[in-house]
């Protein structure tokens, strides 16, 4: 066990847990937090916008830079955006994130465990990950 299920309440195991918190940390506006004002991930303001090439890679910064800085778990390889033509148009892109797994990384171990790919997706304000 490593933490407990935000929904639940019941025990989960660490990769779990992590991929938990890149939930949490990303659903996060900035300055909502009382006495961590600058914990986020300014991902969730952007959700809404017309999706261009310019809103992308400022998504796949924001996604890099608050992984790196609030989960010492995760190292981020890389961010890709997944959906058809179509699905784009809907305002709808599906985000897949590439990183190295680093279970010991709350206690400075940073001995990379494996590398993986989940997927989030926001909807019903929250989001969801899910490892591929």
């Amino acid at each position: 066990m490593a933490g407990i299920d935000r929904y639940t309440l019941k025990p989960i195991d660490n990769l779990t847990h992590t991929l938990q918190c890149v939930e949490v940390i990303l659903t996060t506006e900035i300055g909502t937090r009382v006495m961590r004002r600058h914990f986020g991930g300014g991902v969730a303001e952007l959700l809404g916008r017309a999706l261009t090439p310019r809103l992308f890679a400022v998504i796949q910064q924001l996604i890099a830079v608050a992984i790196d800085t609030w989960e010492p778990r995760l190292a981020v390889k890389r961010i890709l955006f997944s959906g058809s033509t179509d699905v784009v148009r809907l305002g709808t892109a599906g985000i897949v994130i590439e990183a190295d797994y680093r279970p010991g990384g709350l206690h400075d171990d940073f001995t990379v465990e494996r590398s993986l790919s989940f997927s989030i997706s926001f909807a019903q304000g929250r989001a969801q990950t899910s490892v591929i």
